[in-house]
């Protein structure tokens, strides 16, 4: 692979996307289902698995940390890329206009991998693009206010998010806590006509804006003429105080990512706070740098590779190679042989990444 070259860019950053987005498209190459098979019920192998599936209800796993990770990282990026647009002259009128158009086309890219069912259209806002498109515009609208205005607003969200949950009182979703029978399930059936069967709200745009927000303050700490033990400083005490805050209040509030409650936004908003201070302190500070590329690349193409995934990519390269991996593997056994498969399609989704990287195709809206 090419050396690394820096071009003013937090190489951490790269890193951070590019490692959530490898484990985004890792799940559509059926690698972790495979992972949790009955034949490795006692085994650690299925003990990590089950860290990479969502909690059924309350509770944190580590997959319930990707997507706030996805939306943080997409805050901490918009100083950067704002900075760099404003530097070549765009107004803050374009940047505006740019935003607006990409929310929307983010909205409307969600909205359609999940809109179409046998016989009817639904509308549902469940997935990450769609999310992302209402925590992107919330972030923007106050990226050019004082941190503590930034941070007042976030914490209002979750509020707004909580008190609606707790005090709801239509008969039938007045239940603050329990599945089906919520603020959130109410809401998926006025605007979708039906509750996800996940229990998936569409209204976890709203309080999770905080993560996006979050993420933009801790991209104006990162380009800030602060050192850089002061700003791993204030980005690990910051994570632990959403980890203390998070945790802290599960009694009173449970953790439960489907509807992101309060706790679950400030743990999972720690969590992805320290990580980031973890991976600018590991490689922009102390330059081990070695592999960063590998995950880096994936981070580069973050659209592309999210759609190719979702409209079908994987599932098509699966159909490819399984004749191959079949002929060649069988002796390991069906789930040896699935296994083998699955690091193929998520290697060669790796691949197509990679190739986009060395001809400079970048797809970005």
């Amino acid at each position: 692979m090419d050396k690394i070259k820096v071009d003013n860019r937090l190489l951490s950053l790269d890193f951070y996307r590019g490692l959530t987005m490898f484990l985004l498209i890792a799940e559509f190459s059926s690698l972790f289902d495979f992972m949790v098979s009955p034949e490795l019920h006692v085994s650690i192998i299925h003990t990590i698995g089950e860290q990479f599936h969502h909690v059924d209800w309350k509770g944190l796993h580590f997959w319930d940390l990707i997507q706030p990770f996805f939306m943080f990282i997409v805050g901490v990026s918009m100083p950067l890329s704002f900075s760099k647009r404003l530097a070549k002259g765009d107004s803050y009128r374009q940047l505006k206009n740019h935003a607006v158009k990409r929310a929307l086309l983010m909205l409307v890219l969600g909205w359609a991998l999940y809109c179409i069912e046998p016989g009817r259209i639904v509308f549902r806002f469940q997935n990450v693009l769609s999310q992302l498109a209402v925590t992107y515009i919330l972030a923007f609208f106050i990226i050019r206010k004082k941190p503590i205005i930034q941070i007042g607003f976030s914490v209002l969200l979750i509020l707004i998010s909580e008190s609606l949950y707790r005090y709801f009182s239509v008969e039938g979703f007045n239940h603050a806590f329990v599945p089906g029978q919520n603020f959130g399930a109410w809401l998926n059936i006025l605007i979708s006509g039906e509750e996800d069967s996940g229990h998936w709200a569409m209204f976890d745009a709203i309080p999770t804006a905080a993560h996006t927000i979050w993420g933009v303050l801790a991209g104006q700490l990162l380009v800030s003429e602060r050192t850089n033990k002061k700003k791993i400083q204030a980005l690990v005490i910051a994570g632990i105080i959403g980890l203390v805050i998070g945790f802290g209040f599960s009694y009173f509030t449970p953790i439960i990512k489907r509807i992101s409650t309060s706790t679950f936004v400030f743990a999972s908003g720690g969590w992805s706070l320290l990580a980031l201070a973890f991976c600018y302190w590991f490689i922009d500070v102390k330059k081990y740098q070695k592999g960063v590329l590998f995950f880096a690349i994936v981070g580069m193409n973050p659209l592309f590779i999210y759609l190719l995934a979702h409209v079908g990519g994987a599932d098509l390269i699966r159909k490819i190679f399984l004749p191959f991996t079949n002929a060649l593997f069988k002796w390991t056994g069906e789930l040896g042989a699935n296994i083998t498969l699955s690091i193929i399609v998520l290697l060669f989704m790796w691949y197509i990444c990679f190739w986009m990287y060395k001809k400079k195709l970048f797809i970005r809206i």
